[in-house]
């Protein structure tokens, strides 16, 4: 029986290690896939790289086999967006078929991992782009596959010079560099070697600045050239037209100067062409023949001359960007014809005449920005022909006649730019409620039309002043941040419930014929910036609890109406930096928030009016009237009161003195933080209003003189004719708490501790209940503010010369550094200003008035701040905000400050409009800051 099966036994024997011996390679391929997975820390997003899950690993996430059966070997693995970090592992290599390798878009760190890689010998593809290597790439790069045909190393942080090595692969179609940190030269010369390059990119890389390279014209099989933002210099090679396979040309952002090659135009296969932010100039060129162009992007350089007719050769063309040039001329009406044209934009340039009669008829036309410009005429009717216009952006031309109505059913609008031109006729109604439409900027024309009561809930800006429109002020507009309708003929009353605008923070209806009252419900826009109701026949009274109550507000116009009755007082709760409520018919005295200079002229017109004196306000001094009506009252009691006062003169004086006396000796404190040639009755009895040299919203200011004593302060002029001090006066309406007194003496004590070249010294503090009294060091020369801000004032002082200027910020610099940084307690002192910087005869600044300051009592301890405080119109810097000090591990809070006179002239904001295009700035209307189409991407190197 045994020897019956000996040749079936040893058959099955030879088909058994025959199949071992098959299936042993694909055994091999998945151990090193696990060995990989560990490499990286076996991270989830590889999950399904699991034998016991998935036992066959060619299905196993980015892994790509080939062959069949069992014989199957593993070629490929793409592993991009897996968000795998580390670096990349040795044993990648062990796939002994490996042919493409795509770790694109993790985070894989390190230097370029030429030790893993070199052993892959047939490796033909690797992209090891949007990952975080760096350092330079090895000399010895060429050691990788010389089957290697694409290499993607873009968007990294390699650095250094590009070693010549990369020109060692010979068999290279793509290399991609871009978007790295390679400097120096690149070896432009052996690259020109690898005649069978089809994609080249070096963009993007801080190269030294060279022309552009004319070996390139060697890469005859060149269809992606990508060389922008490289720092390349002289002109555009005439020799890249051999470059007749070229689809996408972008050398953008460099230093190229001379013109546009003609080539450039002409060559057949070219579809993509983007020559934008260079010095490029002279004309565009004519015989135009790349009729399979379908972007072109000139912009932002010299170019002169007109748009050449030929331009109607460009079948396929979709974008037309020519923006921010010295173009000439009129606009082709070959354009119109343009089956493709998308997005044209052509702002910014010097061309006339007309548009073209039929711009968009033949073309989905979706955005034209033609602005500043010196184009006229109207618009054509066929611009929404096939109803995908999005943006009209014509603006700063001379266009006139009627705004298309057909205009009126292209639903897609978005941005409606028409301003500053002579358009007129009646605005097409049904725009006003496109549900697209977010911006509408038509002001300075002499459009008519009613203004509906309704708005579409996505507009957010209107910009219709200085036209004719008519009709009310709207019910509602949801979404609505700006409106500008000065200057038009709206009539009727402003909405009683402003609910339906919560989202206003610029209003400005001025120059209309709007009437009634202003409503109460004006104080739902608590994001409102600007107010302007001025110049219309408004009536009635403040509401209370309105205006005042609107926390963002800045600039508020009410003047020119007929508004009556007192302001109301939470009006003091304002924090305005215009303010102009003149020629109405306002009673009562001024709030004396708002009794100062920076609101001089604010209220003028207003004859029932009043403020206190010397407050800086144009109005008339409040009680005068009343003292004008009682003259003979004062008159008949003046002659009773004198008799009376001509007998007690003499026991009153004895009072007085003997009160002075005693107040002297009990009620009055002082605390001295130096030596001094003088006593509290020295500076009590001379503090009387001919030695009044200032005053402010704590007090008074004198200048004293005090006579010599024996022994006296000699540092200070104790010796001699006696010294000059200055008093600052300080009072409260009520007594002191003993908490605060006790706070009070111990600041004024730190501050009187500080001894510094640039800071006032303090000399002492004369204390009572009522009244506290600084005694300063006198400065001769005042004030800073006196020699910059008041030149135009009967015996100002000459102007200082700029050696002086640099000198005075110096020594206020120190002043400064040594209260925030050297000081034993770190001071802040909140109020710096120039009215605030005093100087001495020979102009050493020194820094004053530390009425605000607030200072570190203890080791880490804020004191606290319960408001806030300063001058108008200036806060200083870093005040607002919470800073972690540095200073011995102390922790330092700076608390929002004051904001300080010296920005009386304050400077207009700079004005931004939405610009076309994404690059270019240019001035443009009040307020306006829109955000700028950015530029279509050029395609990527797959």
């Amino acid at each position: 029986m045994p020897s019956i099966y000996p040749l079936p036994f040893l058959l099955l024997a030879v088909l058994l290690l025959a199949g071992e011996s098959s299936s042993q390679p694909a055994s091999g391929d998945q151990a090193t896939l696990l060995a990989i997975k560990k490499g990286w820390g076996d991270p989830a997003q590889l999950a399904s790289w699991d034998p016991a899950a998935h036992a066959d690993h060619c299905s196993w996430t980015g892994v790509a086999c080939e062959g069949a059966g069992a014989g199957r070997v593993v070629t490929g693995l793409s592993l991009q967006k897996l968000n795998i970090s580390g670096e990349v592992p040795g044993s990648v290599c062990d796939l002994a078929n490996l042919a493409r390798l795509d770790l694109s878009y993790n985070n894989l760190t390190g230097a370029f991992p030429g030790a893993a890689l070199y052993r892959c010998a047939r490796l033909r593809s690797l992209d090891l782009s949007y990952n975080g290597f760096d350092g330079a790439l090895p000399d010895d790069i060429g050691l990788l596959s010389s089957a290697m045909e694409h290499l993607n190393l873009s968007a990294n942080h390699f650095s250094g010079a590009v070693p010549a090595a990369v020109a060692g692969l010979p068999l290279l179609k793509s290399l991609i560099l871009d978007t790295n940190q390679f400097t120096g030269a690149y070896p432009a010369a052996e690259i020109s070697k690898l005649t069978g390059l089809e994609k080249l990119t070096l963009a993007v890389n801080p190269f030294a600045p060279a022309p552009a390279p004319s070996e390139f014209a060697k890469l005859t099989n060149l269809s992606y050239l990508w060389m922008a933002d490289m720092n390349m210099t002289g002109e555009i090679p005439k020799a890249y037209s051999s470059l007749v396979k070229l689809e996408m040309l972008s050398v953008t952002g460099n230093n190229l100067t001379g013109g546009i090659p003609a080539w450039v135009l002409q060559l057949p296969k070219l579809k993509y062409v983007y020559l934008f932010n260079n010095g490029l100039t002279g004309e565009l060129p004519r015989n135009i023949t790349a009729v399979n162009l379908m972007e072109l992007d000139v912009s932002s350089n010299n170019l002169t001359g007109e748009i050449p007719e030929d331009i109607g050769n460009l079948k396929n063309l979709s974008i037309l960007f020519m923006y921010t040039n010295q173009l000439t001329g009129t606009i082709p009406a070959s354009m119109a014809t343009l089956p493709k044209l998308s997005d044209i934009r052509l702002f910014e340039n010097k061309l006339s005449g007309e548009l073209p009669a039929e711009l968009g008829k033949h073309s989905p036309l979706v955005n034209l920005e033609v602005c500043n410009n010196n184009l006229s005429g109207s618009l054509p009717e066929s611009l929404c022909a096939n109803g995908k216009l999005d943006d009209i952006v014509v603006f700063n031309n001379n266009f006139s006649g009627e705004f298309p109505k057909n205009l009126g059913d292209c639903v897609l609008l978005n941005n409606i730019m028409l301003y500053n031109n002579r358009f007129s006729g009646e605005f097409p109604a049904k725009i006003w409620s496109f549900p697209k439409l977010t911006t509408l900027m038509i002001h300075n024309n002499g459009f008519t039309g009613a203004l509906p009561a309704v708005l579409s809930e996505n507009i957010t800006r209107i910009e219709m002043g200085n036209n004719k429109f008519s009709g009310s002020f709207p019910t509602s507009a949801t979404g609505l941040s700006v409106f500008q309708a000065e200057n038009n003929q709206l009539s009727g009353d402003l909405p009683v419930n402003m609910s339906k605008f919560a989202n206003l923070t610029d209003l400005s209806v001025s120059g209309n014929q709007l009437t009634g009252s202003i409503p109460a419900s004006v104080n739902l826009l608590q994001k409102l910036n600007s107010l302007n109701l001025s110049g219309n026949r408004l009536s009635g009274t403040i509401p209370p609890s309105s205006i005042g109550l609107l926390p963002s507000l800045n600039i508020l116009d009410l003047s020119g109406n007929e508004i009556t009755g007192a302001i109301p007082p939470d009006f003091n709760n304002l924090k305005l930096n215009k303010l102009d409520m003149s020629s109405n018919q306002l009673t009562g005295e001024v709030l004396p928030s708002l009794q100062s200079a920076a609101y001089e002229s604010s209220f003028v017109g207003n004859h029932g009016l009043c403020a206190r004196k010397g407050s800086g306000v144009d109005l008339p001094k409040c009680g005068s009237a009343r003292d004008e009506l009682s003259r003979g009252l004062i008159v008949l009691f003046s002659m009773l009161a004198g008799i009376v006062l001509v007998g007690s003169v003499g026991i009153a004086c004895l009072l007085f003195r003997r009160r002075k006396e005693q107040q002297e000796v009990t009620d009055w404190k002082m605390t001295q933080f130096t030596h001094l040639g003088f006593t509290e009755s020295d500076v009590l009895n001379n503090i009387r209003e001919e030695n009044v040299i200032g005053s402010g919203g704590s007090g008074k200011v004198y200048r004293i003189h005090l006579p010599a004593r024996a022994g006296g302060d000699e540092e200070h002029g104790g010796s001699g004719g006696g010294r000059m001090v200055a008093v600052k006066r300080i009072w409260n309406a009520r007594k002191l708490e003993a908490k605060f007194d006790k706070e009070f003496e111990a600041e004024v004590k730190v501050l009187g501790n500080i001894r510094h070249n640039n800071i006032v010294r303090l000399l002492c503090c004369i204390s009572s209940q009522d009244v506290k009294l600084l005694v300063y060091e006198y400065m001769e020369n005042g004030s800073l503010d006196r020699w910059l801000h008041h030149l135009d004032r009967q015996g100002a002082p000459a102007p200082l010369d700029w050696p002086t200027r640099l000198a005075i910020a110096i020594d206020s610099a120190k002043g400064l550094s040594y209260m925030h940084h050297d000081s034993a307690q770190s001071i802040v002192h909140r109020d710096v200003k120039s009215s605030n910087i005093l100087l001495d005869p020979e102009f050493h600044a020194k820094i004053a008035d530390f009425g605000l300051a607030r200072m570190l009592v203890k080791s880490g301890e804020l004191e606290s701040v319960s408001a806030i405080g300063g001058t108008f119109g200036y806060m200083a810097p870093g005040v607002c905000v919470k800073a972690e000090g540095e200073r011995e591990g102390r922790r330092l809070q700076l608390w929002r400050g004051s904001a300080g006179a010296d920005h009386r002239q304050g400077r207009e904001r700079r004005r931004r409009r939405r610009l076309p295009g994404g690059v270019g700035v240019a001035a443009v209307p009040k307020g306006l800051s829109v955000q700028r189409r950015g530029r279509r991407a050029h395609p990527r190197p797959g």
